[in-house]
């Protein structure tokens, strides 16, 4: 992942990396349910989307539910819609203790590890992401948002220990996406993107490091995913040590990336929805050239979604934004992106 890294760093022409795997339903014809309760419908659309488009990597989708359900958490299906974790299984802080770490295969999660493994064995000639979520995002699904918050000012320490049990299981879910063969995991955090820059140090990224050290080497790459207003948590997301950041469209790509060192891939950052969704081929262009146009000085930027491209978005859209890269790749100026 490391020479992986180096080739997208040292590539003239500019990079695709979109958060997208529900738009594979267009092709293989399955419900957003079949592909997150069965690994191999999930790896079909994962395949199929590699095979269509040139994105630089397989992913896997993002749905936040999958970790908080294997802790007991009840989750709210829908044929075609992201599922939903319908409330808190913890309501104060004298149950934290109590709280059992479970293990990776509990629920769904070992649906989402197969489908991972799928496409790594299955595709050589692009590394795999796997997705999960991170500690203090997770927390918050089991302990309430506001209550979470809440709590991380009266009781820090219990609000810690509950960060800490979710680590424990996101580094052994990590650990499970290397050990089957995955090269690499995005770790979604955006309910980071609601702290200060000393919370999120404090409550978050000291967490998400203690993963990143686990598992991230030569051959497997971490990607710190936020998708909330994080201009001023850059520096905390740096933290981490992940290997690449990815934003969303809330953030100004420039004010962000002036930020992070050139040997850091940073990702972003089109509205999933309000371009990629609701949009329509031209608007696609429009807005994938002027993001282009504005970061086509940073070697290190990887053009991509500001979060999960959703279910049934037009595929003319996603054909949209890849023609477009290849309409800027090709201009007589492509070998000039790079300032260093």
């Amino acid at each position: 992942m490391n020479k992986w890294r180096e080739d997208v760093l040292n590539n003239y022409q500019r990079q695709a990396l979109p958060i997208m795997t529900y738009p594979g339903l267009e092709f293989t014809g399955e419900t957003v349910f079949d592909i997150i309760t069965k690994g191999e419908n999930q790896y079909k659309c994962i395949d199929v989307l590699v095979k269509n488009f040139s994105t630089i990597a397989g992913v896997m989708v993002m749905d936040l539910s999958v970790e908080a359900e294997a802790f007991g958490a009840k989750v709210k299906f829908h044929k075609d819609e992201v599922p939903d974790v319908t409330g808190p299984i913890i309501d104060n802080a004298g149950l934290i203790e109590k709280l059992k770490v479970p293990e990776v295969g509990t629920g769904r999660t070992g649906e989402f590890v197969k489908a991972a493994g799928m496409a790594a064995a299955n595709m050589k000639d692009k590394p795999v992401f796997g997705g999960m979520i991170g500690p203090y995002s997770l927390a918050v699904r089991l302990f309430d948002m506001t209550e979470f918050m809440m709590l991380t000012l009266t009781d820090p320490d219990s609000a810690k220990i509950l960060i800490s049990k979710a680590t424990e299981f996101l580094t052994k879910y990590a650990i499970a996406y290397k050990d089957i063969g995955v090269n690499g995991v995005i770790i979604a955090e955006p309910a980071a993107g609601l702290l200060s820059p000393f919370d999120c140090d404090n409550f978050s990224s000291i967490f998400v490091k203690s993963i990143v050290e686990a598992v991230q080497d030569d051959d497997f790459m971490v990607i710190l995913h936020n998708c909330g207003n994080t201009e001023t948590l850059v520096a905390s997301m740096l933290l981490t040590g992940a290997a690449g950041l990815h934003f969303g469209n809330s953030v100004n790509m420039i004010e962000v990336i002036e930020q992070i060192p050139s040997d850091i891939l940073v990702l972003g950052n089109l509205d999933p929805v309000n371009v990629f969704k609701l949009g329509n081929p031209e608007l696609i262009r429009e807005k994938t050239l002027e993001l282009l146009n504005s970061t086509k000085s940073y070697r290190n930027f990887v053009v991509s979604s500001g979060c999960d491209i959703p279910p049934f978005t037009d595929i003319n859209n996603i054909q949209s934004f890849f023609d477009t890269i290849d309409e800027f790749n090709n201009l007589k100026n492509a070998k000039n992106l790079r300032k260093n």
